[in-house]
């Protein structure tokens, strides 16, 4: 009964973040439609500079309590979770008044003083997300994995909606789209919030085992890496805006043309993180693995594992990077509007190879982890966060103003990942002796290079046209589908020649499914 339960949970998840994702895609193609470029790049400023902080209170919260009910007995439960929800609603106000007050400071450093009311807004979503969250947490720990699944894809829907909405509703008005949007997602907060708690309850009062002392100096580690792990994700775009507005004001063209720079950047983001969402359902089936062969002391396993996972995470990534490397042109136009997406072509080439270690970089810190290296997992994250920061100060602040500071961020962004991600992979390999073989690196790498030179040579193009003709090949979706495939088919087939997938690829797989060991 409980490993059927975790299989339609299980099920219920994955199905949620896939509906994640499409709604996510749905937002990305109609807000820049509705706001223009410039609300959209407004709008990304406000998202991405919050995001470091409501993303890191989600996650804290959501795996906190999680813990606290999943350890409690069933007669305690009730008491736990009143305890853990009442410690997390202690935050809320004091969120919403950090936020509310720190706007125009934010801003004024930002070069953004036109975003203090949207940011300025934002603290409701920080109000309502700290109580929402750790209610996710209670129905986890309670393992009502379809019941979460569907609060999740009820509140994506929710704040697509309401984002859309609100949007058009205050550009209709003729007032700044940006602040309609702000707003709409406020109230699908509020609303989710409520319905969670009403179908996860408060607990009732009483006392409890649970420390509360003990469980903020749990918390609060968890709370760090959060903010470190999001920092990396979207200081790149908070700082380019920034740059951007300088640059502008320098060239005496007005801030609000930053805006624009960076919806192109924003475009570039939405292809380069998929590598790394996909890679996540790798870490979840490694982490244990790792944990247990550890825990017995199973050297070989751990060994085995590391290898094995790396090597897959390799191939994984290298699929999506050749088509989102490749074929940059096609996909941004597919997806944004001409004057955001002409701009980001150069730079999404580059990007999505850089957030492509960051992808297997995601994979190594689970390993750190896993083996109880957790401090050293923060170290290399931090590492990774302070040189993107440097190498946008030195190589982005300061230069003119235009479309050659996407060029430059893309640079320092992919140059800082890819060394820390090598900086992972060294004390990986110090601690376990195993990492990915340089044989499946190598292949890896030239069949990764043989499909993005397909690509950005258009021969997918003119396969399609001696196919199809040239009303066929003209058409956006048309091109670009046939020429992912194609790509795809190269990618797979040089690995197949190389030698680098073979019929007992599909045993270690089997392997990872079924916990134990592929035979060497």
């Amino acid at each position: 009964m409980i490993v059927r339960r975790a299989g339609r949970g299980g099920i219920a998840v994955a199905v949620a973040k896939l509906y994640f994702i499409f709604v996510g895609l749905v937002q990305q193609i109609v807000l820049p439609r509705v706001l223009g470029a410039a609300g959209y790049g407004g709008l990304s400023r406000v998202f991405s500079l919050t995001s470091i902080a409501y993303n890191s209170v989600v996650s804290t919260s959501i795996q906190g309590t999680s813990r606290a009910v999943s350890r409690a007995t069933l007669d305690e439960r009730p008491q736990v979770i009143r305890h853990v929800l009442r410690w997390h609603s202690l935050v809320a106000l004091p969120l919403l008044l950090v936020v509310w007050f720190s706007a125009p400071l934010l801003c004024r450093w930002l070069n953004a003083a036109h975003l203090v009311l949207p940011l300025r807004a934002m603290g409701g979503v920080f109000f309502f997300y700290a109580l929402y969250a750790p209610i996710v947490g209670v129905i986890n720990g309670q393992q009502r994995f379809v019941v979460q699944a569907g609060l999740d894809m009820t509140f994506a829907t929710l704040r697509t909606i309401a984002l859309i909405v609100g949007a058009w509703w205050f550009v209709r008005r003729q007032q700044m789209g940006v602040n309609g949007a702000v707003w709409g997602f406020v109230f699908a907060s509020g609303i989710v919030t409520v319905l969670a708690g009403a179908m996860a309850g408060i607990g009732r009062s009483g006392p409890a085992k649970l420390n509360a002392k003990k469980y903020v100096a749990y918390v609060l580690p968890l709370f760090a890496g959060q903010i470190l792990l999001n920092a990396l994700l979207q200081l790149d775009i908070t700082l380019l805006g920034k740059f951007a507005a300088d640059a502008a004001d320098v060239a005496g063209i007005g801030v609000l043309r930053a805006d624009a720079i960076v919806a192109s950047y924003r475009a570039t983001q939405l292809f380069s993180f998929l590598p790394y969402q996909l890679l996540l359902s790798i870490t979840f089936i490694l982490f244990p693995l790792l944990a247990q062969a550890h825990r017995d002391g199973n050297r070989a396993d751990v060994a085995l594992f590391i290898r094995s996972g790396l090597r897959l995470a390799l191939i994984v990534a290298g699929a999506m990077i050749a088509v989102s490397s490749g074929i940059p042109g096609d996909l941004l136009h597919l997806v944004f509007t001409s004057d955001i997406a002409e701009p980001a072509i150069h730079s999404m080439g580059l990007l999505t190879l850089g957030f492509g270690a960051f992808a297997v970089f995601g994979i190594l810190t689970t390993i750190l982890t896993s083996l109880q290296h957790e401090r050293t997992s923060a170290l290399v994250t931090a590492l990774a966060v302070i040189l993107v920061v440097l190498l946008s100060f030195l190589l982005v602040r300061g230069q003119p103003f235009g479309a050659n500071l996407l060029w430059r961020m893309a640079i320092a962004t992919s140059c800082g990942l890819v060394l820390a991600t090598c900086a992972a992979g060294y004390f990986v390999y110090r601690f376990t002796g195993a990492l990915v073989s340089r044989v499946s690196l190598l292949r890896v790498a030239l069949s990764l290079g043989a499909s993005i030179l397909l690509g950005r040579y258009f021969v997918p193009h003119r396969i399609l046209v001696l196919l199809l003709g040239q009303g066929a090949a003209a058409h956006g979706l048309v091109r670009t589908v046939f020429a992912a495939v194609c790509l795809e088919i190269v990618y797979v087939a040089c690995l197949a020649w190389l030698g680098e997938l073979s019929r007992a690829d599909l045993q270690r797989v089997l392997s990872f499914v079924q916990r134990r060991p592929a035979q060497k």
